[in-house]
C-alpha cells in the first residue's frame, strides 16, 4: 500500500512538472509573437480603416503639400470607394518637411510638392546645383506638373486693418501699421512670399525686427493665424483661402513671385509603383479636375 501511494505521488509530481514546463514554453512563444502582433496593430491603425491591413489590400502612402489636404482627402475617399482593394494613407505637411522625411527613409509611394524646389532636391535628373546631395528618389518618367495655384493676400473677417491690395500691404508694412503672417523660408508659400517682398523692395529682416511679421511652419498654420484674427493679414494660396472661407484681398501675378506649380511623381522607394501611377492618373482625370477646380486649382495638362 505504501509503495502504491508513493507511485501515485511520483506521478502527480511528474504531471505538475510537465505542466509548469509547458506553461513556461507557451510564455516564451507569446513573448516572441508579441512584436509581430504590435506591428500588425500598427499597420491597421496607420491604414486608418476597419478593413485596413487585410490580406490582399494594397496600401499607397501619399506625401502631399498641406494645401492639398481637403481636395486629396475627398479624392482619396472616392478612389478607395471605387477600388476596395486599395487603401490610401495621406501625410500632409509642408513640402520641405515631406522632402526631409523622404530623404530620411520614410515609406512613401507618391510625392506631390507645392513647389519645384523640393521635388528637384530629390530628383537625380534635376540641376546638380539644386539637388546638391545627389539624391535619387524620383522614378523615371513619372514626374509631371499636376496643378497650378495662386498666391493670395488674405484678411480676417471684417478686415479690421483695411488692407485692399498688395500695394496697400506694402505701404502699411513700411509704416509698421500691420502684422502679417507668412510661411517659413523652407516652405514653398514662404518662398513665394519672400519673392513678393523682394518685388516690392521690402526687407524681410527689417520687417521682422520691427515686429511686422509672424511665421507658420506650413500654409495651414498661416491660414489659422488669419482665421483667428491673430494677425492683420497673411499670404497663403487661393485654395486655402477658399477652404477656410477667408476674404482674398488680392492675388499675386507671375511677375511678382513666378508661377505656383505643383509637381507629382512616383518614388523609387514605392512598393506599389503601378498602383501609385494608376492613382496619379485618376487625379488627372475628370473626377480629379472637377474637385481641384472647385476650390481654385488649375489642372495642368500632362
Amino acid at each position: 500500500m505504501g509503495k502504491i501511494k508513493k507511485s501515485i505521488a511520483t506521478l502527480l509530481m511528474a504531471a505538475m512538472t510537465v505542466g509548469l514546463l509547458a506553461g513556461c514554453g507557451n510564455s516564451g512563444k507569446e513573448e516572441r509573437k508579441a512584436p509581430e502582433a504590435v506591428a500588425e496593430t500598427a499597420a491597421e491603425t496607420t491604414a486608418g480603416g476597419e478593413d485596413a491591413g487585410e490580406a490582399g489590400d494594397t496600401e499607397l502612402i501619399v506625401f502631399a503639400a498641406a494645401s492639398l489636404t481637403e481636395t486629396l482627402t475627398e479624392l482619396g475617399d472616392a478612389y478607395m470607394a471605387e477600388h476596395p482593394g486599395v487603401n490610401i494613407v495621406f501625410n500632409f505637411d509642408s513640402s520641405g518637411t515631406l522632402k526631409t522625411q523622404i530623404q530620411e527613409g520614410a515609406a512613401c509611394d507618391i510625392f506631390i510638392s507645392a513647389g519645384q524646389l523640393q521635388m528637384n532636391q530629390l530628383d537625380m535628373e534635376a540641376d546638380p546645383e539644386v539637388n546638391t546631395e545627389g539624391l535619387d528618389f524620383v522614378q523615371e518618367d513619372t514626374r509631371f506638373d499636376i496643378l497650378e495655384n495662386k498666391v493670395a493676400l488674405v484678411v480676417p473677417e471684417d478686415n479690421p486693418a483695411g488692407i485692399e491690395s498688395y500695394d496697400d500691404l506694402k505701404e502699411k508694412l513700411e509704416s509698421g501699421a500691420v502684422l502679417m503672417a507668412m510661411g517659413n523660408a523652407d516652405v514653398p508659400v514662404g518662398q513665394y512670399t519672400q519673392k513678393i517682398l523682394a518685388y516690392f523692395g521690402l526687407s524681410e529682416e527689417a520687417l521682422v525686427a520691427a515686429g511686422c511679421i509672424t511665421y507658420g511652419s506650413n500654409v495651414k498654420e498661416v491660414t489659422t493665424q488669419v482665421s483667428e484674427a491673430a494677425v492683420d493679414c497673411g499670404i497663403i494660396y487661393v485654395t486655402d483661402a477658399f477652404s477656410a472661407n477667408l476674404t482674398v484681398a488680392d492675388t499675386a501675378t507671375a511677375e511678382m513671385c513666378g508661377q505656383v506649380i505643383y509637381p507629382a511623381a512616383v518614388l523609387k522607394v514605392s512598393e506599389n509603383p503601378e498602383e501609385a501611377q494608376t492613382f496619379l492618373d485618376y487625379l488627372t482625370g475628370d473626377a480629379g479636375d472637377a474637385v481641384f477646380e472647385s476650390v481654385g486649382f488649375t489642372p495642368v495638362e500632362k
